[in-house]
């Protein structure tokens, strides 16, 4: 029987595919208002409901990017706090009115800590497997680093599209939060010839930039307009030879450890440096085939972009794109595109559990270690910024960055810990990451969950990164419970019942208890 995905592609019986401390100063933002400076009052009625969502989701998640709350840094001892009253603290409730200056509040250092018998009481009845298998699970205290529930949690386990949690804070670490992927169209070795230099953007899209996007924020078309108006310049009259340099990255473009079936599925294709969709047929498409040559196909996209403009700026292109390596030395650029900054793709890779951007991310993070950019530079860069965050990979163990692998190792202490670190680490860049993680019953892979009696609770609460392959389950991500207090988590669930529908109940029961957890604090 197939399976469905973290994106909801079908899957061949084998498996389903996955899916300086410094606080920062909080800012109140002023009212909108209108061309003539009046208060824009009817559209925050209009659209009040959405508004009202959106900050339940600030009030009651961890604070993000810029925003980070100076909770998240207080002292590395918590005080002592009375008992919990039984009523919802105000963070869980939905607010009655808008303020006007909406920000996030910060996190009480002094919130109590729950006890670690009380969290493990409650996580070891609901944290069941339906059918074979078992899980590992750990959960810490964000601000100490305390313990309060550890089954297994040094185990290693295959983590399914958890992996893509340390490659964010690899490519925000070696890379940057704020740094752009530039694709660039040079002048070849003769007047007629130009060169599609690829520069690590997989999010390209087909028609203009969309200075407000992230997939398709560089477009093909704006590219080919830029690089038609240089030729002109130059008066070249054509016809323009199109080359395609796509050598930034190396080794198999085809990573052995995938399942082929995965492949056909459209879960991952070779990857290149250079893609359209992030190697998708369209924009809105995620799932089915995919190009086995995103980088050929971006290539032939664009000399038909150039085609077009060419037809009003004087000039032919030939028919077909052929490979070639860009002069060294200096060199001469005719036109440019950038991509979205790292932390914006970083988070829809989060939020969308995409696999071929994170084996790009993958790959980049090494050329930026001085590696090779292949998967093999790719896993050996992964592990060395895990462990540069003093995360312990004595038996860490990747196969690729991306989670489809089966042979990759990880353990629920050292994701619980990954996690610590970017909510609460002392690498502020890692903040980054907060707006990826998936929030309960809302976004990306968390969308449709958290909907029943027995979790939705949950919803709007729990942000967390999905796995899923046949017979694993894993959920790692961070919570603020019923006291106030940020916690981080993991659980992992392997060796299941292929299609068992309570495993993945069972996770979310889990995170939401935690949420819930107005559990006896110090």
């Amino acid at each position: 029987m197939k399976g469905v995905d973290e994106a909801g592609a079908q899957q061949a019986p084998e498996k389903q595919a996955s899916e300086q401390q410094e606080t920062p100063a909080l800012r109140p933002r002023r009212p909108r208002r209108g061309k003539r400076g009046k208060t824009v009052s009817k559209g925050i009625v209009r659209f009040l409901p959405l508004l009202l969502l959106t900050l339940v989701i600030a009030a009651l998640a961890v604070p993000m990017g810029f925003g980070v709350a100076p909770g998240f840094f207080g002292p590395a001892v918590p005080g002592v706090a009375g008992t919990p009253s039984p009523k919802v603290p105000a963070w869980q409730q939905v607010p009655k009115q808008l303020s006007r200056t909406q920000i996030v509040a910060p996190l009480d250092a002094s919130a109590p800590v729950p006890l670690p018998a009380d969290v493990t009481n409650q996580l070891n009845a609901l944290l069941m497997p339906d059918g074979g298998g078992d899980f590992t699970g750990v959960v810490e205290d964000a601000l100490t680093g305390l313990p309060l529930y550890d089954r297994d949690g040094a185990k290693n386990r295959v983590p399914a599209s958890n992996m893509k949690l340390l490659t964010a804070i690899s490519a925000l670490r070696a890379i940057g939060p704020e740094t752009r992927f530039s694709t660039r169209v040079l002048a070849g070795p003769s007047a007629s010839t130009i060169i599609l230099s690829a520069g690590g953007d997989v999010l390209l899209g087909d028609g203009p930039s969309q200075p407000n996007g992230v997939l398709g924020h560089a477009g093909l078309e704006t590219l080919a307009s830029d690089a038609a108006k240089a030729l002109q310049d130059r008066g070249v009259k054509g016809p323009v030879t199109v080359q395609l340099d796509d050598g930034l990255f190396t080794g198999p473009a085809l990573n052995p450890a995938w399942s082929l079936d995965d492949v056909a599925a459209g879960e991952t294709a070779p990857i290149f440096p250079i893609a359209l969709n992030s190697a998708r047929t369209s924009p809105g498409a995620t799932t089915g085939p995919r190009p086995q040559d995103a980088a050929l196909s971006a290539a032939e996209a664009f000399a038909g972009k150039l085609q077009a403009a060419g037809a009003t700026a004087g000039f032919t292109v030939v028919p077909g794109v052929e490979r070639a390596t860009a002069p060294a030395g200096k060199q001469d650029v005719l036109a440019s595109v950038v991509s979205a900054t790292v932390r914006e793709q970083v988070d829809l890779m989060l939020e969308t559990s995409d696999n071929y951007l994170a084996e790009v991310f993958g790959r980049m993070a090494a050329l930026s270690l001085g590696k090779p950019g292949s998967n093999d530079g790719a896993t050996a860069a992964v592990s060395a910024q895990v462990a540069e965050l003093g995360i312990a990979t004595d038996s860490l163990h990747l196969a690729d960055v991306s989670g489809l692998a089966l042979g990759n190792q990880v353990s629920a202490r050292e994701f619980a810990d990954v996690v610590r670190a970017i909510t609460s680490g002392p690498d502020t860049r890692l903040r980054a990451a907060l707006a990826g993680f998936p929030v309960a019953g809302l976004t990306g892979t968390l969308g449709d969950r958290y909907v029943d009696a027995s979790t939705s609770e949950g919803a709007g609460l729990v942000r967390a990164k999905t796995g899923t392959l046949n017979s694993v389950i894993a959920l790692s991500g961070y919570v603020v419970d019923a006291n106030g207090r940020l916690l981080v988590f993991s659980f992992i669930g392997n060796g299941l019942t292929p299609g068992a529908a309570g495993n993945k109940v069972a996770l979310d029961r889990a995170a939401t208890a935690l949420a819930s957890c107005g559990c006896s604090g110090r």
